[in-house]
């Protein structure tokens, strides 16, 4: 999970337009401290040489996922192989990468939402009966990629389920690099390329007043990253509804945007990591 270094009293006081806000980083310091976190914390190295997945890391039959209720548990009911200690990682370009595996026990809690102590119903669990280690395609941010996986089946399902069998902890995480950030409530929530130049980015961000006040955009443009941002006015100490909005603007680039990773300035991750969850974090598939 990301973690997130603030308390709530932080976030009483930006939302209340206290005066502390008027000593809150400039985005020229938060972009600058961004760029410096991204480079030198192991993010931007894990992005080029490691394994960054941009897609689900479980696959599956429409039938089976449709016959999937998030309210079930997984378990084990039958005999399951032993992982090897290691595969490998092949992309398109002819690049490997060899990386410790998780077992099927490992994938299949995946799977779950719920800790593997939970106990349940006997007609409301999926009840695992084999597995076989394999591989899958998939996305990341290196390309295309052929990568280890397990198939895992199930006596209760119409199809089997696919889920990437890397270690995504001990090969290391974009968030893990990259640690700690400041809780506040601006965010930069995704970003759609309208064309190699033009970007249009979405915002959230937290308001004390009932008509939203005026955001500005913010960009800085290094050759490797882009960074954005917004500027919210200050707002006078007062009582605060607290009232969370959320807006949508156009960026012109100077530069072509090409293959450079667009980050938040406030928490020097990725904005993909918005939408792509395993993007930056070891979770669930």
């Amino acid at each position: 999970m990301v973690r997130l270094a603030g308390t709530l009293l932080a976030t009483v006081l930006l939302l209340s337009g206290s005066a502390g806000l008027r000593g809150r980083p400039t985005f020229g310091e938060n972009a600058a401290r961004a760029v410096s976190t991204w480079r030198t914390s192991g993010a931007a190295t894990i992005w080029r040489t490691g394994f960054v997945p941009f897609e689900d890391l479980s696959t599956m039959s429409r039938k089976t996922r449709e016959r999937v209720n998030t309210e079930y548990g997984w378990v084990v009911a039958g005999s399951l192989p032993v992982a090897p200690t290691e595969a490998r990682i092949l992309w398109d370009d002819g690049s490997t990468m060899r990386v410790p595996v998780i077992g099927p026990r490992e994938a299949l809690m995946a799977l779950s939402p719920w800790p593997e102590e939970y106990t349940f119903l006997d007609d409301e669990e999926y009840k695992l009966t084999g597995a076989t280690f394999t591989t899958t395609r998939l996305k990341t941010s290196r390309g295309m990629a052929t990568v280890p996986a397990w198939r895992l089946h199930f006596s209760n399902l119409p199809g089997p389920i696919d889920r990437v069998a890397v270690d995504q902890k001990a090969v290391g995480t974009i968030e893990d690099a990259v640690g700690d950030y400041p809780l506040v409530d601006e965010q930069i929530t995704g970003v759609e390329a309208l064309d190699e130049r033009t970007l249009l980015v979405s915002y959230d961000y937290g308001s004390c007043g009932l008509e939203p006040p005026p955001v500005s955009l913010r960009v800085r443009e290094d050759p490797d990253v882009v960074v954005l941002g917004i500027d919210v006015p200050y707002e006078a100490p007062g009582p605060c509804a607290g009232v969370g909005a959320f807006g949508k603007g156009v960026i012109r680039l100077d530069e072509p945007l090409g293959d450079r990773v667009v980050l938040d300035a406030i928490t020097a991750l990725p904005v993909l990591c918005r939408h792509a969850q395993n993007t930056c974090h070891a979770g669930h598939g």
